[in-house]
């Protein structure tokens, strides 16, 4: 009933070293454009700091803005090793499919979630929020909130990509599968709605 049946061709991994060079190109390209996005929007945010009159700030004292540098540092670091994996003529085995797959889908969830939370801390800043005694601090402090916003941007531009990976390893994945095998309804009666 769940039967999961893979794709066979003649000679396995033919398609894909023959075939699809243009596509494991374009992924290996798009797998190199975050580490190098990623190194920026934390050199940025690793930079980020001000003092003036009214004191100092730097990014290491919100929370938010250390997840950020931390994630940033893991993006970088994995698009750099998928990518030269990626960039490999290898043939594509279920293992690679499964791992590129779930891998991309957690760093995709990874940085989107360090884009979101930063996002909302720069948006205090730059508001404040009355009810919570929080200040807009961007008055006081506002290269300190350019720099950040910079990193945060970049940091979205990176999740985009991530979107896209994740959209290519899952086709590499689920492209390995055959469609569902229909069945006939011997003995099982199915209701049927009218509108």
């Amino acid at each position: 009933m769940g039967d999961k049946r893979m794709k066979e061709s003649p000679i396995a991994g033919e398609d894909e070293i023959n075939g699809s060079t243009g596509l494991r190109t374009a992924e290996t390209l798009l797998r190199l454009l975050p580490v190098a996005l990623c190194v920026v929007a934390l050199v940025i945010m690793l930079k980020d700091s001000q003092t003036n009159d009214f004191g100092s700030l730097s990014y290491s004292d919100l929370g938010a803005f250390r997840y950020l540098v931390h994630a940033s540092g893991i993006c970088a670091g994995y698009s750099l090793l998928s990518a030269v994996i990626a960039a490999l003529p290898r043939p594509s085995t279920m293992s690679r499919a499964w791992t590129f797959f779930l891998l991309d889908q957690l760093l995709t969830y990874l940085i989107l979630v360090a884009g979101a939370i930063s996002t909302e801390v720069v948006y205090l800043a730059y508001k404040g929020d009355a009810s919570i005694t929080w200040s807009q601090t961007c008055g006081s402090f506002g290269g300190f909130c350019r720099k950040a916003t910079a990193s945060i941007a970049i940091t979205f531009i990176v999740t985009l990509c991530y979107v896209v990976l994740s959209l290519i390893s899952s086709y590499r994945l689920f492209s390995k599968y055959d469609a569902p095998i229909a069945y006939n309804n011997k003995g099982i009666e199915i209701a049927a709605f009218q509108t």
